[in-house]
């Protein structure tokens, strides 16, 4: 049986009720990098109020750099122009330690490009060229290829959440980031009864995917990150490759990333959804993940209704 990743949020737990769209098949999925400790406390207890028996996954949010500390919640950037960022607005304070002039950095999923221009030590600030235009918004990821290995793989935040899915004993724990499977060590230290849930959306974790799956049973291929790691051009191929030695080492595999994206805002999917949603289904995985669908989308139970509906589709044809 396939299963599904539904992120909650403001529209999945909030807005729709778990009752609404419940089956067996859903587990629910906080994003640890949305909201306080307290806050990702109480989704907890709110999922298990509304179903108590629901599976629960915390993703961790991994030692991504993200913005954070913008007064108006954004700043506007406009293509061609200089900005600023204080070093205390990044959730990685020495984030300016892995830099140097003339790096390229990519953030909010490679929407947005930057170069970095100078960094001055005794005002706190790291400045940019902006080669895009639009609002930067808070805890938007900002990626720079290359530095990743040499950033801390657990964050404080990390492993206050580790705590707390110990202390509920949820069902998985996601890591993200994974590089070597040394970091799945490490993290096992801190980890009491979830099942580790290993992602895979850096280049490192690709080149040690052997190892790494030597330490766990459940992988899940972020799409979104690993595009901006290796380029969009190139995901299919490496999504590909990653999925068959996965189902060769016998492994549970999950999909993620934009597979009804259109459906944040419109009821029904697009024709290319559709045939990727099929695809995918059909490819030996074990499930796949919704993200923003779900979590702060118009349409979450819209979003699972299709995917029922084509786990159907797809048992009606190995029936005929």
């Amino acid at each position: 049986m396939k299963k599904i990743i539904a992120t909650v949020g403001p529209s999945l737990l909030e807005n729709i009720r778990l009752e609404e769209v419940h089956n067996e098949k859903n587990i629910y999925r906080i994003n640890g990098a949305h909201g306080s400790i307290e806050d990702i406390e109480k989704y907890i207890l709110e999922i298990k109020r509304q179903i108590p028996n629901a599976k629960i996954l915390m993703d961790l949010p991994g030692n991504k750099v993200r913005t954070e500390n913008f007064n108006y919640g954004y700043i506007d950037i406009k293509k061609g122009e200089e900005f600023s960022l204080g070093f205390h607005q990044f959730n990685y304070k020495e984030f300016f330690k892995h830099l140097k002039k003339g790096d390229e950095v990519w953030a909010n999923d490679s929407i947005f490009h930057f170069v970095v221009k100078n960094m001055d030590i005794e005002v706190a600030k790291i400045t940019f060229l902006s080669n895009s235009t639009g609002k930067l918004l808070n805890n938007k990821g900002v990626h720079v290829r290359g530095i990743h290995k040499d950033i801390p793989f657990l964050f404080k935040k990390d492993k206050q959440l580790i705590e707390l899915a110990n202390k509920y004993e949820l069902d998985y724990i996601g890591l993200s980031f994974v590089r070597t499977a040394d970091d799945i060590k490490e993290a096992k230290q801190y980890i009491k009864t979830s099942e580790v849930i290993s992602k895979v959306e850096t280049l490192s974790a690709v080149k040690n995917l052997n190892e790494i799956l030597n330490e766990v049973e459940i992988i899940l291929i972020d799409r979104g990150d690993l595009s901006t790691e290796i380029g969009l051009v190139k995901v299919a191929s490496y999504q590909k490759t990653i999925i068959e030695k996965g189902l060769f080492h016998n492994k549970k595999i999950f999909l993620a990333t934009q597979f009804l994206k259109s459906m944040e805002n419109n009821p029904i999917p697009t024709i290319a959804e559709s045939i990727d949603l099929y695809n995918t289904l059909k490819s030996g995985i074990y499930g796949i993940q919704l993200s923003e669908e779900t979590a702060i989308g118009k349409y979450p139970k819209e979003c699972l209704n299709i995917i029922e509906k084509m786990l159907k589709e797809i048992d009606l044809e190995t029936i005929g």
